[in-house]
């Protein structure tokens, strides 16, 4: 779709748990070989990217490995099981100096990319508040025994797996989170992980807010949604409405309330790769745009933030979870203190 290309990728090898899968995987997508060992990538001067999209607990061994050897890495969210490990992903990558991305892809959602260039431009004034929810409703089975339910594996259960991505929209749209007061809750019996999690926060630029989290929310089978509000205006979006943000102005008749935006336009972000006005584009489409970015910058050597989400992104979006952990356990409002390289 994006032709032509920053670079032309060739799929040389494709890594998995399951040899037969991984080789059916590897034929079906292209790929010149499949391996059930991830060092065997990392071993092949071949490969120059490494896009690491294992369960969380092979996120910091594979990627850190990868970007010694002088390979670009992109790594999906949460980017490690905790804020020590994802700290330790960072701090090892980045001393390599190549291009490194977290996989946070919903900023390449052409209405949240237009919703951030819109409150850059001031058109929201001064943000007071932000609420963030991500609702799902697939988890209430107590019998699911996936690695996302495994605390070694997973490190959290919806902090990491959902929370972790309205945290991260969050800070992309309304800058850094300073303290939370958190609440972390388990209600299917036996399980090991957390089912929902809510918080109050505080941002930098002194707004206020609420994140929501969890898999239990029946009814809603992948709602990431989210509201910002201002002195001169407002803006929500909802992920199951995709092209769609809701934009509200204080200048204009308040009785008509928000207008939808359909994010279609031929100047709307990302549009140059896709159909004319109104022909809307799906969720997979947003991992187009993500990758795109990743290339243009090895290509360019451009900057992978602030649009794209660096391992710094990654790091800080865990520190704020691990926050929210602390203060369900503690009962006491957490400040946050981010460390540094």
């Amino acid at each position: 779709m994006t032709w032509p290309p920053p670079l032309e990728p060739r799929l040389v090898g494709l890594a998995g748990r399951d040899a037969a899968a991984v080789g059916e995987a590897a034929t079906r997508y292209g790929y010149e070989y499949a391996t059930s060992d991830w060092r065997e990538l990392i071993a092949d001067d071949r490969i120059g990217l490494i896009d690491n999209g294992g369960p969380n607990s092979l996120h910091a061994e594979p990627t850190i490995a990868a970007a010694q050897a002088g390979k670009h890495v992109v790594c999906e969210k949460p980017l490690g099981r905790d804020a020590d490990e994802s700290y330790e992903i960072w701090k090892q990558v980045a001393a390599t100096g190549v291009k490194h991305l977290c996989g946070f892809n919903y900023r390449f959602v052409p209405a949240v990319r237009l919703a951030r260039e819109m409150i850059e431009a001031g058109e929201l004034g001064e943000v007071r508040h932000f609420r963030g929810r991500y609702l799902q409703d697939w988890a209430e089975d107590p019998s699911l025994d996936t690695w996302r339910f495994a605390p070694n594996d997973a490190g959290s259960g919806a902090i990491g797996d959902i929370g972790t991505h309205v945290i991260d929209l969050g800070r992309f749209l309304n800058g850094e989170i300073t303290s939370v007061s958190g609440l972390v809750k388990t209600f299917v019996a036996g399980r090991k992980v957390d089912d929902a999690l809510e918080a109050a926060v505080e941002f930098d630029n002194g707004s206020i807010g609420t994140i929501e989290g969890t898999r239990l929310a029946l009814g809603r089978r992948n709602a990431l949604q989210w509201e910002i509000n201002g002195s001169k205006g407002s803006l929500a979006f909802d992920m199951e409405r995709l092209n769609e943000l809701q934009v509200f102005r204080a200048d204009g008749d308040r009785a008509r309330g928000f207008k939808t935006v359909l994010v279609s336009e031929a100047d709307h972000p990302f549009w140059e790769f896709w159909w004319p006005p109104g022909h809307i584009i799906g969720w997979g489409d947003t991992f187009v745009h993500e990758l795109h970015h990743m290339l243009a910058a090895i290509a360019n050597d451009t900057d992978i933030a602030p649009y794209g989400a660096t391992f710094e992104d990654g790091y800080r979006a865990s520190e704020v979870g691990d926050a929210i952990l602390r203060s369900s356990t503690s009962g006491q409002r957490e400040t946050l203190a981010y460390r540094t390289l």
